[in-house]
């Protein structure tokens, strides 16, 4: 008797063992390439430069005219505040406003101005037209009177007058010396009347008179240069 079974004839055969796959492997990829950017990504990415180096100048000299601006001292007429060669910062955006709404800037009683003015070679100045740098005194329709060395403000909050020099912080502790010319005058609703620190050196509304508000370019803000004496105004 044969022990070994036979396959049944007609019976299907056994299926073939399966053949194992290797999945396909990829190329290797470098992680740390970039992809090459198409050529008009490309050409947007040089025009933006192109305009941004065509612009840069162009806003420099925006902010220069419209928003703060670098001076230097020239002259002894703001010492001891300020010094020849004196590097200042000074704001013009309020004036510039002022331009755009139509509304008169005035400063501060007491703030350092820069101001345009003319006709200076009739007192002896070598240039006709100047920046001066002067601090702000009387303000629209104050009643300016100089006296023995003393500057004096009468107005409707001090109908009796305060002497500014003395009363105002920029003049505490004498930094003020006493202020020579006689003066007597009532400002405008549109003048102001400024002086130099330096009251014994300074050509200022004393020889001048009143300057106009339009005449007025900016407030100083800073003092950056020289390093050691770096200040905020």
């Amino acid at each position: 008797m044969n022990e070994h079974p036979q396959t049944p004839v007609g019976a299907p055969s056994p299926a073939p063992n399966p053949t194992p796959v290797t999945p396909a492997v990829n190329p290797p990829v470098d992680t740390n390439s970039t992809p090459e950017p198409p050529k008009t990504h490309r050409l947007q990415g040089a025009l933006s430069t192109i305009g941004i180096l065509l612009l840069a100048p162009l806003i420099a000299v925006l902010l220069t005219a419209y928003v703060f601006q670098s001076y230097q001292v020239d002259g002894p007429s703001m010492q001891q505040t300020l010094h020849n060669n004196d590097r200042l910062i000074v704001w013009k955006l309020p004036r510039t406003w002022s331009k755009i709404t139509g509304h008169q800037y005035v400063p501060k009683r007491g703030d350092i101005i820069i101001l345009n003015e003319s006709g200076l070679s009739n007192y002896g100045d070598l240039q006709d037209s100047k920046q001066l740098v002067k601090r702000v005194i009387g303000l629209p329709g104050d009643h300016v009177v100089i006296k023995d060395n003393v500057i004096t403000i009468y107005n409707k909050v001090h109908p009796n007058g305060f002497q500014p020099d003395k009363e105002l912080a920029y003049g505490k502790n004498g930094a003020i010396p006493p202020t020579n010319n006689n003066v007597d005058v009532t400002l405008s609703s549109t003048q102001l009347f400024v002086c130099g620190d330096n009251r014994s050196d300074s050509l200022d509304s004393r020889i001048f008179g009143p300057i106009e508000t339009k005449q007025v370019i900016g407030k100083l803000i800073a003092r950056i240069y020289p390093l050691s004496d770096v200040k905020s105004f």
